[in-house]
């Protein structure tokens, strides 16, 4: 059985053979530092570039996300990143919620460069890695540098093989941070952080992601005496009676310090102790909104192990309580499991300011004042961001890869010019505007033609209509009159005109040969028209047919 040790599969586990650094040539043909260390036939590098180990990637301890959301993540956090000012100030819940629900590994390196701010300071301070880099260093911190460099994720195949480009770069990193901060020197806790930022960017940005983390997020914590990370002990120790106060109990009963089980979480954020997919998730949430997300991943982690009497009935000592907080069980640090959890806690910034002054008050009472005065604690990128607010300059992004256009200069110029001025004359143009006719004619406005001349009268199939109505009014200046003619059999109706006889002058030279008064129909039996008659007379001969009926209707009045 392979042994665990502090949450991770023990080196004997698997069997690692390594190649003497005397029978490695520097000019190895050999790709990857895992295939110089030996790693050639049966290796198996997981998405994170692990070998083997408890920190490789597993289904259980991860929650992969579908290739169409990433895609979709990738786009949104690009944009955040090309107007990074305006979002980190307008819409900073937004850049927290996408921080929480993970950064896509495409872009997870630069991400963490904007949210700590180690671009703006790479770019307020250019040259400054390179001039530290080539300077020779103190030579007792390079030997302990040169001794925990192969303790550094002996599985991650960056950093398997001695020599490696893996290694080569860190002791870059933490050389130059030994140049940078003389006073403060190197601490063995560096190391992780430092690795960490080399899996996701390169040197120079690692170097000034370390400078952010231990300046701005964790100040104080790798200094000397340590004195920073027992103060924030204490907070721990203060929050956990808060947030599980049987654990609390437990704590007090059997005198476990916290600086006994927490050192290493808050020290390496959680990098050695939580699984791969787990620790990305803590970072992006941490390097967002500071060191309140440590204090809540550490009470988390304590509340799941040591809140309730089941699992304490197990551990009735301190040492039975430590060998628990050292090998903490694989569900509790799941990623999906632990990221909701530690979004539960109730813990806030200004929770962990306030009962930091409280703390701070006690340790002046009973030690006194600290011997490190290390600047104020940021909590977040935010609050960062503010201290030191970044001109538009050093936030642009500046593109590795650029690829040259295949047109010279003076004719992509012509061509952009004319694409732009192509788009302002399409803004300009007005849409057309149809014409609708107006229904309502003024007596200016010219006639409208009543149908369309292409179109047919009627359709053959409907039935005829009633001849005796007439089509339209071809005589306007005639008086108007009711088309139905009055019966002659009635004798309640008066008649429509008066008794004057119509002018000789109509009624002899503008009206047909009127046939004799016997021969008049009567209204019941007058002629049906048909389609033809209809469409052969004019609607100037149908008008004088019905004035001559009238004149004949007259004719029988006076009879």
């Amino acid at each position: 059985m392979a042994k665990i040790e502090n949450g991770r599969q023990s080196a004997d586990s698997r069997s690692i053979r390594t190649i003497s650094s005397s029978h490695m040539d520097d000019e190895s043909s050999l790709g990857s530092d895992s295939e110089m260390n030996g790693f050639t036939n049966d290796r198996h590098t997981d998405k994170y570039g692990f070998i083997g180990g408890a920190q490789q990637y597993s289904e259980e301890s991860a929650q992969d996300v579908p290739p169409e959301v990433l895609r979709q993540r990738e786009v949104k956090w690009l944009d955040m990143l090309s107007n990074w000012d305006k979002w980190m100030v307008k819409r900073h819940k937004k850049v927290r919620l996408r921080c929480q629900k993970g950064i896509p590994p495409s872009l997870r390196g630069r991400a963490w460069l904007y949210l700590s701010g180690g671009k703006v300071k790479r770019e307020q301070n250019r040259g400054k890695f390179e001039e530290l880099d080539s300077q020779a260093g103190d030579p007792k911190e390079l030997d302990v540098i040169e001794k925990d460099l192969h303790r550094q994720f002996p599985f991650h195949e960056m950093f398997v093989s001695r020599g490696g480009h893996g290694q080569k770069d860190l002791f870059r990193v933490l050389k130059a941070y030994t140049l940078y901060r003389p006073e403060e020197g190197y601490c063995q806790a560096q190391a992780p952080i430092a690795a960490v930022l080399l899996m996701h960017m390169p040197a120079e940005d690692a170097f000034w992601g370390l400078v952010q983390i231990c300046e701005k997020y964790l100040p104080g914590y790798y200094s000397a005496g340590l004195e920073a990370i027992q103060l924030d002990g204490e907070i721990l120790y203060a929050l956990t009676r808060r947030v599980s106060p049987i654990t609390y109990r437990h704590l007090e009963k059997h005198k476990i310090e916290p600086i006994l089980y927490m050192t290493e979480w808050f020290m390496c954020a959680f990098s050695r102790t939580l699984p791969w997919a787990s620790v990305l998730r803590v970072w992006d949430m941490f390097l967002c909104d500071g060191v309140k997300i440590i204090f809540r991943v550490g009470l988390v982690l304590l509340k799941c192990m040591l809140g309730t009497r089941e699992k304490l009935n197990a551990c009735q000592g301190q040492y039975e309580t430590m060998e628990l907080l050292r090998a903490i069980e694989p569900r509790y640090m799941q990623e999906g499991f632990l990221v909701r959890e530690v979004l539960d806690v109730p813990i806030s910034e200004r929770d962990v300011e306030s009962e930091h002054h409280v703390q701070l008050k006690r340790w002046r009472k009973n030690r006194g004042e600290l011997h490190w005065k290390s600047p104020p604690r940021m909590h977040g990128a935010r609050a960062i961001m503010a201290s030191e607010p970044p001109s538009r300059q050093e936030l642009r992004q500046n593109p590795t890869i650029i690829v040259e256009s295949p047109l010279p200069a003076p004719q992509l110029q012509k061509r952009e010019k004319k694409g732009k001025e192509e788009k302002k004359s399409i803004k300009k143009t007005p849409p057309p505007v149809t014409e609708i006719p107006n229904p309502y004619n003024l007596p200016g406005d010219p006639k409208l033609p009543l149908r369309d001349p292409q179109l047919p009268l009627r359709d053959p199939q409907l039935p005829l209509r009633d001849p005796l109505l007439p089509l339209r009014d071809p005589l306007p200046q005639l008086p108007l009159r009711d088309p139905q003619p009055t019966l002659r059999d009635s004798p309640a109706q008066k008649p429509l005109v008066n008794d004057t006889p119509l002018p000789n002058t109509l009624k002899d030279s503008h009206l047909p040969h009127q046939p004799a008064l016997n021969d008049q129909p009567a209204l019941n039996d007058q002629p049906v028209f048909n389609d033809q008659s209809l469409l052969k007379e004019s609607p100037l001969q149908m008008s004088r047919q019905s004035l001559s009926s009238t004149e004949a209707d007259h004719q029988d009045t006076y009879l």
